[in-house]
């Protein structure tokens, strides 16, 4: 007899138009090498996770470009209502990201007849995505958290930022309400007061408050994080606490790398947060260490499984959402059987540690998997062909001056501006720090003066001997001489 009722489908929904989410194909792979009918509510066009043996169906939600959280809410619930349409049974419902998990929350009772739910109070994970109150929550509860203040004006952020200590931390209280095409990102590294009072300046663009927050300086060992499934009596089943090895962007961004490190203190919190808030489902903590304190401190608390958790299967191959469809199934859940010193690899970004030989139960890999091998080659594909739109772009900016032998603008650092471009436009592709804050190689391209522009005292390097003069021609008589036009751009926030 199956230890699953298989007869119980799952639909996994998720509005983050990110193809490369790898925590999707987890959960839909762990799911379908259990016997289990998965269904997919997502934008899933070109993504790697349609192509994988496993997903029986996939249909996407349009919520209106313009529209608010009711617009989205409505588009999701439309699109689980077809889904179920055509289901023998009710499904379990898991949300994967935090929109998705707010608008399920919110809709759980119209969803329950439907779907098999976590109950809970409708408002918690809403409570506890949104990084303003979840502050005010860990003050409350007596949690380790870093200082955080909303400032109310221009120069309440310059001022906040000042006593906070330069640099700080900005975030935008509910990340999932950041519109398309502002060119705001959910977390940045401030380093002057000018940049906080510019930042605000665009909070009416942002959808929710600005956040100024002390910064806690990572490194190596100093970032941790925690995945669990509370039960229906609020046990917690399926996770673990894990390790930062490696992050993409470098020191600020996804895992990739990471470690099964117990840590008793990091869950210790976790259990008190749980019997605290009467939080049912799956949920995903990230947690810095202070070194000077010894305190692990709660940066986020994210309402639905954390991308990289297959880490945590254990001897019984149990994961969260395996926990989830067994406890809303009414079958028990498994004694635990933890693997501690397991490594989760995603491929892309840490493809060295994924070629090394290991036993497979000492790791998991994000992508490549032997049952179900075309999702890498699908992501394998659409790296390639990323890389070699990079390499042109690339060829293209250094092969313009040597064409045009006119003028070409420097971004500060040598590197060439195509047409109508500036530096912030170009690094916007680059610069995604999403952790507590950094920019993608973990330091500021250029240092910023106080009044918020770029300090970049950088020559022109072409790699050759005719370095730029004072003049801006070269000092090479045999070469002609090229004017190079230095432009010093102010340095936009990056958030």
């Amino acid at each position: 007899m199956s230890q699953f009722d298989t007869r119980v489908p799952v639909v996994l929904v998720r509005t983050d138009p990110n193809p490369f989410h790898h925590g999707t194909l987890g959960a839909v792979r762990s799911l379908g090498r259990a016997g289990i009918d998965v269904r997919v509510v997502a934008r899933t066009e070109g993504s790697p996770v349609r192509h994988s043996r496993y997903v029986r169906g996939a249909r996407t939600p349009v919520p209106s470009p313009d529209g608010g959280d009711g617009d989205r809410d409505e588009a999701i619930f439309a699109a689980l209502g077809r889904v179920a349409a055509g289901l023998a049974h009710p499904a379990v419902l898991v949300a994967l990201d935090d929109a998705s998990a707010i608008a399920v929350a919110r809709a759980y009772d119209r969803l329950a007849d439907r779907f098999l739910l976590p109950a809970q109070p409708t408002a918690l994970p809403e409570q506890v995505a949104d990084k303003q109150r979840l502050a005010a929550l860990c003050v409350r509860l007596g949690v380790a958290h870093p200082e955080t203040v909303a400032p109310g004006d221009e120069r309440e952020a310059a001022t906040a930022a000042r006593r906070l200590g330069l640099p700080v931390v900005a975030k935008w209280s509910r990340p999932w309400l950041l519109p398309p095409g502002t060119g705001l990102r959910s977390t940045c590294l401030l380093r002057t007061s000018a940049e906080a009072a510019a930042l605000f300046r665009r909070s009416g663009q942002a959808g929710s408050e600005l956040l100024l927050q002390e910064f806690l300086p990572g490194g190596h060992g100093l970032d941790w994080f925690f995945h669990g499934y509370a039960s229906r009596r609020g046990t917690l089943h399926g996770g673990g606490t894990g390790r930062k090895e490696q992050s993409w962007p470098r020191a600020a961004g996804l895992t990739a790398l990471g470690r099964w490190i117990p840590q008793p203190a990091v869950e210790e919190t976790a259990a008190a947060l749980v019997e605290a808030l009467g939080y049912r489902g799956i949920l995903d903590l990230d947690f810095r260490l202070d070194p000077a304190s010894g305190r692990y401190h709660l940066l986020d608390f994210n309402p639905r499984p954390g991308a990289q958790f297959r880490l945590f299967a254990d001897g019984n191959d149990m994961d969260v959402v395996r926990a989830q469809h067994l406890d809303l199934t009414h079958r028990p859940l498994p004694v635990p059987r933890p693997r501690p010193g397991r490594v989760f690899v995603a491929e892309q970004y840490a493809p060295l540690h994924a070629l090394l030989p290991a036993p497979a139960r000492r790791r998991e890999r994000a992508w490549l998997a032997a049952d179900d091998p075309a999702p890498a080659l699908a992501t394998a594909l659409l790296f390639g062909r990323h890389a070699l739109r990079h390499l042109a772009t690339q060829a293209r900016r250094t092969l313009l001056p040597l064409r045009t032998g006119g003028t070409t603008a420097l971004d500060g650092t040598g590197k060439a501006l195509l047409p109508a471009q500036s530096r912030g436009t170009r690094d916007s592709a680059q610069d995604h720090a999403t952790s507590h804050g950094s920019a993608s190689d973990g330091s500021a391209s250029c240092g910023s003066t106080p009044d918020g522009s770029t300090a970049c005292g950088s020559t022109p390097d072409r790699t050759r001997p005719d370095q730029a003069t004072s003049d801006g021609t070269t000092s090479n008589p045999t070469v002609p001489a090229v004017k190079y036009e230095v432009k010093y751009e102010k340095k936009a926030s990056s958030c």
